[in-house]
């Protein structure tokens, strides 16, 4: 794979998996910059929609007589674009392959598209992509210039990618790119960013990593690639003019990070450089006071519920506030007016009879932390969660602490385990799972069924919970439940 032309050189562009939430926004700002876009994508979605309609020529045959043949007639000036999730057997992919042409991974592009500017990097197990769309939130009501490459769909946005360049630019070097640091197949070691944020290192992918130490190390390496720019290093709260080389880091992880990186730690300690004091529940509003090296700076009232969101709202500030230097003011509205990334937390309904919320979670840490996070806002209401677990190797390797985090719910409904990109693992069902649980109230479901169980049975609080295509059921759960209010008022 060659990486020497930029990007720019290239006449056009072929993504092999164009649907994906990341491959999406590059293909999406290819679109911006009049890059004419093709792709394959494996079935219709509404993303994939939304991007023939921006002017993307989408084909779903993966036959090699499917590509157009404005891409075989001038392959030395098609850029190719891959993403992880391509089956090996692909026939374009083992095509391609065999031909002389540039292909990129998703990473190795967003990697040179940010190595020209001023990069904010997210990386975490948990917490990315809400804290990559709050810093975008953060500095589009600050009216800053910048470009991000989210990996989710910003609700307040209504996308995955997000440019800005009506506004003023910071004196920083370059134009700011804020993504996302992936760390699925090690694809945040292809960024070198200025800035960064790690909001957890729970162990996941294990069946790529192998070990919690290999993942761990990942990390620090992670935070090697960091670059410096050099310039003064001033404590927080600065409004000096903003250098490289600076990490927040959650007050929970251990990790050794390299000379050059100036660290700050965040959470609710006073012992962390950016801390929140009187955490508390307002009018079913999480609010807060943020400090910085022990001084005071503000209150804030989060738009976007859960004890988790109030630290993801403490590493976007020790960005933006710490390091950027944006009024304090426009922070605390961009603060409670931001709502989250579809599937982080979303309101499907919500009434003083019902409550639905939609959630990506599916690590056992993510499932601990929206759980919770519902406990202390409706503490006297019976929670029901429908989870489907995602991949036999996660639900392999973390049985136990699935079982663990679905006991806390009132109500178990399980789906069948989503696949994804793996072939089955002997014994591990979720059958298997559920026998582990220790939940009087838990029953396997599919998505023919579970409608009519909801619609017999509806749960006080209902909380859709995965990363498959669960999601598939959230428009008619929403539907059921509008339909349900009717009947109740």
């Amino acid at each position: 794979m060659s990486t020497e032309r930029r990007i720019t050189d290239f006449e056009q562009a072929y993504f092999l998996g164009i649907g994906g939430i990341g491959m999406s926004a590059i293909a999406r700002y290819l679109l911006q910059i009049g890059m004419p876009v093709m792709g394959y994508d494996k079935t219709p979605t509404p993303l994939t929609s939304a991007l023939q309609d921006e002017g993307a020529n989408i084909l779903f045959d993966d036959a090699l007589e499917a590509l157009p043949t404005q891409v075989t007639e001038n392959l030395p000036n098609t850029l190719f674009i891959l993403t992880p999730a391509i089956p090996k057997n692909h026939p374009q992919w083992v095509w391609l392959q065999e031909q002389s042409v540039t292909i990129m991974k998703r990473s190795e592009v967003l990697g040179s598209i940010a190595r020209n500017g001023f990069c904010i990097a997210v990386a975490g197990t948990h917490g990315k992509t809400t804290t990559s769309t709050l810093v975008a939130h953060l500095l589009h009501t600050c009216n800053v210039n910048f470009t991000a490459f989210l990996g989710g769909i910003s609700s307040n946005f209504g996308s995955n990618y997000i440019r800005k360049t009506d506004g003023r630019n910071l004196d920083v070097p370059g134009e700011i790119i804020v993504l996302e640091a992936d760390e699925f197949d090690r694809s945040f070691h292809r960024l070198n960013p200025d800035l960064a944020i790690i909001t957890a290192m729970d162990p996941d992918h294990l069946d790529i990593y192998g070990t919690a130490e290999a993942f761990t190390q990942a990390f620090a390496d992670f935070t090697k690639l960091i670059r410096s720019w050099g310039g003064a290093e001033q404590p927080l709260p600065s409004t000096t003019k903003p250098h490289g080389a600076a990490l927040m880091l959650h007050e929970s992880l251990q990790l050794q990070t390299p000379s050059h990186v100036l660290t700050y730690r965040y959470g609710t300690s006073t012992d962390s450089a950016i801390h929140a004091q009187e955490v508390k529940v307002d009018q079913g509003d999480f609010c807060f006071k943020l400090a910085m090296n022990n001084q005071m700076i503000a209150e804030f009232r989060c738009g976007l519920p859960g004890h988790h969101n109030v630290q993801n709202a403490l590493a976007a500030l020790g960005i933006c506030y710490g390091f950027l230097g944006l009024p304090i003011n426009e922070l605390q509205q961009g603060i409670a007016t931001f709502k989250g990334a579809k599937r982080r937390f979303e309101y499907i309904h919500k009434s003083p009879t019902y409550v639905v919320i939609d959630d990506y979670a599916h690590h056992p840490e993510e499932l601990n932390a929206i759980i919770g996070s519902v406990r202390t806002l409706y503490p006297n209401k019976k929670i029901t969660g429908i989870f489907q677990p995602h991949l036999f190797s996660r639900t392999q390797d973390f049985a136990p602490g699935f079982a663990d985090s679905l006991s806390k719910l009132d109500h178990l409904y399980l789906m069948d385990i989503y696949p994804a990109r793996e072939l089955p693992i002997p014994g591990v069902t979720s059958q298997w799972l559920l026998s582990s649980i220790n939940n009087p109230n838990k029953q396997l479901v599919n998505p023919t069924n579970i409608l009519t169980i909801l619609e017999a049975n509806p749960a006080e609080v209902l909380l859709i919970l995965g990363a498959g295509d669960i999601d598939r059921l959230v428009q008619p759960i929403q539907t059921l439940y509008h339909e349900l209010e009717t009947r109740h008022q």
